[in-house]
């Protein structure tokens, strides 16, 4: 009987457990310091077992991984690169579904020489948007097409029934890593030229995108487009982009954050019984009226902008006590949200993620493929969000321990061995892209790789 390690029981465990509990016979055992959300999943299953555990303990979590044939790593993405030194000292295969580090690829070459697989970015995003576009990017390229263009953006947020705050987000995933990403600079290619975005200036670059099934939205950049040609094989592109999906109003509003330092690391000194009020005043400079006034003036908005509609929504110019004293503004701005922006029980969140192709053929044809996944969560159930990160890794791991992949070394789900068999079962399970397809002609042209028919 097979045996599934399952690091992390967070809000996108449950789907995962579900699937090997109800389709497969083999043994599960949940790691975390604590198990509250998934218990009653778990409960009475004789194969399934939870373990609470101080996942930091370096020689606990090496015995939990040598009784299993693949590790699943659900833990935030800064324990990565630890969870795969453990697993390659133990020597199993590590499924993981955020972005996979500098120091996960270093550990490539010892993966390969003991062959075993290190594969990252197999959730939703990353993870389905890599899966989905080399499949369009193989066939494309099968049809004698070059993809001159790309574009993709991919987030999660509520659906309209719960869309109930001035924010138009709930956090569906871990807070704190929705806050950090949001620290990150971006860098992309337009028109053959790269654009860069500093990380404190992300939030001042976002466009409105009509997103098919599910309205109107905008998008800001998602990190290193750039890192993705390779992987892709879309050398000589002229065009890439890879974006996150919000509701309107998100980006000014961060991007206000920003400004205001509330990203800031630094803990600040606070007396006890400080207020928010004392927070926000801090940070913007001394003078005379209100602190709504203030800040406005600090931000260039008004008071009445639908951004410090949204600071006076959130209590951050009230007089509430802050309870944790020495933490750094973006530790309170973290909590704050998080206290706030979450789903209520029967609440349902909403996925979107959509792809544009620009693709050139010999004869002068070019199509303009547009590829999008819209699901939204169950109410009393799973999360679309979790179940769009956590399928995929469990079919992941289902297929590793059967040795249906036998990729090996660090990797990321990119070519058909992987992503295919991935992408078909998800479709069985109703998770599936739909697709629109526009052609027109142009003068033939000749470029690398044709017969310049």
């Amino acid at each position: 009987m097979k045996h599934v390690l399952i690091l992390g029981a967070g809000l996108v465990s449950a789907p995962i457990i579900r699937y090997f509990l109800s389709s497969y016979d083999w043994r599960l055992t949940i790691a975390a310091d604590t198990l509250q959300r998934v218990e009653p999943i778990i409960a009475e299953r004789t194969r399934a077992r939870g373990v609470v555990v101080d996942l930091t303990n370096r020689a606990d979590l090496a015995e939990l991984m040598r009784d299993a044939d693949v590790v699943v790593n659900l833990l935030p993405a800064t324990m990565l690169p630890y969870v795969c030194e453990v697993a390659l000292e133990v020597r199993r295969h590590v499924i993981s579904t955020s972005y996979i580090p500098p120091a996960v690829v270093e550990m490539n070459e010892r993966a390969v020489r003991d062959e075993i697989l290190i594969l990252g970015e197999v959730g939703f995003d990353p993870g389905l948007d890599h899966m989905s576009t080399v499949r369009v990017i193989r066939r494309l390229r099968n049809r004698g097409g070059r993809v001159t263009h790309y574009a993709s953006c991919a987030g999660g947020f509520p659906a309209l029934d719960a869309n109930n705050n001035p924010w138009g987000y709930k956090f569906s995933w871990s807070p704190r890593a929705v806050v950090l990403a949001a620290r990150s600079p971006a860098r992309y290619l337009r028109n053959g030229e790269v654009v860069e975005i500093p990380g404190p200036e992300l939030f001042a670059h976002c466009w409105r995108r009509e997103i098919e099934g599910a309205g109107l939205f905008e998008i800001y950049a998602n990190r290193d487009s750039l890192a993705y040609i390779e992987p892709y094989r879309l050398q000589g592109v002229e065009g890439i982009f890879r974006g996150t999906i919000r509701r309107p109003g998100w980006s000014a509003t961060m991007h206000a954050a920003a400004d205001l330092g509330l990203f800031d690391q630094e803990p600040l000194d606070l007396k006890a019984g400080a207020t928010w009020r004392d927070v926000v005043t801090r940070l913007v400079p001394k003078g005379n009226g209100s602190t709504v006034r203030r800040v406005a003036d600090f931000l260039g908005v008004e008071p009445d902008s639908d951004v410090i509609t949204r600071f006076e929504w959130a209590g951050f110019f009230s007089d509430r006590i802050i309870e944790q004293v020495n933490r750094s503004p973006l530790d309170l701005f973290v909590h704050r949200l998080e206290s706030l922006m979450h789903y209520r029980p029967g609440e349902r969140d909403m996925i979107a993620m959509q792809h544009q192709f620009r693709a050139l053929f010999p004869d002068g044809r070019i199509e303009d493929i547009t590829s999008w996944l819209v699901r939204e969560g169950e109410s009393w159930g799973d999360s679309a969000m979790s179940q769009t990160v956590s399928i995929p890794a469990a079919i992941a791991a289902r297929r590793v321990a059967s040795g249906e992949i036998a990729a090996v070394g660090v990797r990321i789900p990119v070519t058909p061995e992987i992503a295919y068999p991935i992408l078909d079962e998800l479709e069985m399970l109703g998770i599936d892209f739909q697709e629109r397809v526009v052609t027109r002609f142009e003068s033939p042209i000749d470029y690398p790789g044709t017969t310049g028919l």
